[in-house]
């Protein structure tokens, strides 16, 4: 049985305030504030060791669609962009002077059902921690509280691996399954999420996978 690992959801937490993305044109859940492109998240249920900084405007000439580095974060670190890929980022940081690496990426298509439902912004992103011999772990922020005690599902051709959720974070049920996942990813051509709000709404977002076996190897290199 897969335990959950406290921590997977203040790792999120910390990722996604350091990372401004521009709001989704799709609706949810959960509104978007309309001043400012941060997600909005719920907190976990043991905070984050260190409180992200306000967020800073990037830098125009970035050439990040899904994901520009926009908050300080961890006394002051601020990820930085290593490359972009296709649709994927591939950044690093220094939290509290540990390394990490992550690929992220937005959807490229999102759809609610019943439709039209407002939501915050969705994110997914690979990410290794060194330092805690973490490599390449998927993590799923979906922009909504997720049903309670409730599974997600990823699609990756034909190969469906089931998710376990909190809040509004989804993670691969079965560990063992993780790095088969990430090379299906590798090779293959989408990821489609399915899972349910608390709301009772269904939702499905495509994340297009151009670019992520790029910014994997890009992370792999920096995060060795």
């Amino acid at each position: 049985m897969h335990i959950h690992r406290p921590w997977q959801v203040a790792f999120s937490l910390l990722i996604t305030a350091a990372i401004a993305v521009p709001a989704l044109a799709q609706q949810s859940e959960a509104p978007a504030p309309a001043t400012s492109p941060t997600p909005a998240v719920p907190a976990p249920k043991k905070p984050p060791k260190h409180k992200p900084a306000a967020p800073a405007t990037a830098p125009a000439a970035a050439p990040a669609p899904a994901a520009a580095p926009a908050a300080a974060v961890a006394g002051g670190v601020k990820p930085t962009l290593l490359g972009q890929y296709g649709d994927w980022g591939a950044y690093t940081a220094s939290p509290g002077g540990k390394k990490i690496c992550f690929a992220i990426a937005k959807p490229s298509s999102s759809e609610t059902n019943p439709p039209n439902r407002p939501r915050n912004p969705a994110y997914m992103f690979i990410s290794s921690r060194p330092a805690d011999k973490v490599s390449n772990e998927v993590s799923i922020i979906i922009g909504y509280p997720f049903k309670p005690s409730s599974e997600a599902t990823v699609d990756i051709g034909s190969t469906s691996f089931a998710l376990y959720t909190q809040q509004d974070g989804a993670w691969i049920k079965n560990a063992a399954d993780e790095a088969h996942m990430v090379e299906a990813m590798r090779a293959g051509q989408s990821a489609v999420v399915k899972g349910a709000s608390a709301k009772g709404t269904r939702t499905t977002d495509t994340f297009l996978l151009r670019g992520l076996s790029q910014a994997l190897d890009r992370t792999d290199q920096d995060c060795k």
